[in-house]
């Protein structure tokens, strides 16, 4: 095997959702997220609890690449999820939620996202991975699941 110089990209981006952490929180679980995420449907390897959980496995199939997710982080005091995606041969990523609460009915969510390539596959993947990108990516998942959460409070 070989290694190069890796190319890695990191973004950041502030969601404002309108509900408490409380609320949102137990919706960041790869199971939950079914409900408001369309077309998401990761496969569960392990979970204790069924639900999202420290040490919990799952697989996602991108574009014909499967990715094994590790969640190495999960404290619903805290409202921190962080969790490990490995796209074999191309990338690792590692994925970080931290909630805080914005008043009566609101979140901040930070959501990190941090992509390291394994190959020339994955340097193409990230260096695609543009700030135009990911902005588009979390203003999509901010409105799912607003829409989501304001239908479920109107229920």
């Amino acid at each position: 095997m070989e290694v190069f110089k890796p190319v890695r990209v990191e973004r950041v981006y502030v969601q404002h959702l309108n509900a408490r952490p409380e609320s949102v929180f137990p919706l960041l679980c790869p199971v939950r997220e079914k409900e408001w995420v369309k077309g998401w449907d990761p496969a569960a390897v392990y979970s204790e609890s069924g639900y999202a959980e420290k040490d919990c496995v799952f697989l996602t199939g991108e574009k014909g690449k499967e990715a094994v997710w590790v969640i190495t982080a999960y404290d619903r005091e805290k409202f921190l999820i962080e969790m490990v995606k490995v796209t074999p041969g191309t990338t690792v990523g590692k994925i970080a939620i931290a909630l805080e609460s914005t008043g009566e009915n609101g979140t901040k969510a930070l959501v990190r996202y941090m992509y390291t390539a394994l190959s020339a596959e994955g340097e193409a993947f990230v260096r695609a991975y543009s700030e135009e990108f990911y902005r588009e990516f979390m203003s999509y998942w901010e409105s799912a699941l607003n829409e989501y959460l304001s239908a479920a409070q109107g229920a």
